[in-house]
């Protein structure tokens, strides 16, 4: 899997990014273009932001056990994968917004680097090494690049 946290790979995506527009259509998914980068922008507010709530005791227990291994190994993302409520993007977006949040974010990420998040707790799976952190990021935006073609 590519490392996000390497510049030209950060430059790669963002590259990717900047082929969308308002008008890119999805090849699957019920999302349309705006929606998807508010839906991306969802993992990094959980890591920035303090606006979703932390799932409790048991329900994080769940994540971990059923979620994690999904969503941090290098196993791609099948289509129409079905979503956790938090990142279900309902109503309309502005596209150049949710553009420019969801490009800061990974540059600050990148930024940060790897070694900043080596041992980081997650919003719902605890600590997680630097590579299912780079797998969850990584994977998670090349799918839905995909998804729309870029």
């Amino acid at each position: 899997m590519k490392n996000i946290f390497q510049p030209a790979v950060t430059s790669e995506i963002i590259e990717r990014i900047n082929k969308l527009t308002p008008a890119t259509t999805q090849l699957w998914g019920k999302m349309n273009v705006a929606q998807m980068l508010a839906h991306c922008n969802v993992t990094y507010e959980m890591v920035y932001d303090d606006i979703h709530p932390k799932p409790g005791p048991i329900m994080k227990f769940i994540l971990k056990k059923l979620v994690k291994s999904k969503v941090v190994s290098e196993k791609p993302y099948p289509k129409n994968n079905q979503t956790a409520p938090p990142f279900i993007i309902k109503g309309e977006k502005d596209f150049e917004k949710e553009k420019r949040r969801l490009i800061d974010y990974i540059n600050q990420t990148q930024q940060l680097g790897e070694n900043h998040f080596d041992g980081k707790e997650s919003h719902s799976f605890g600590p997680l090494a630097k590579t299912e952190w780079n797998n969850m990021f990584y994977k998670h935006l090349d799918h839905h690049l995909a998804q729309f073609g870029a």
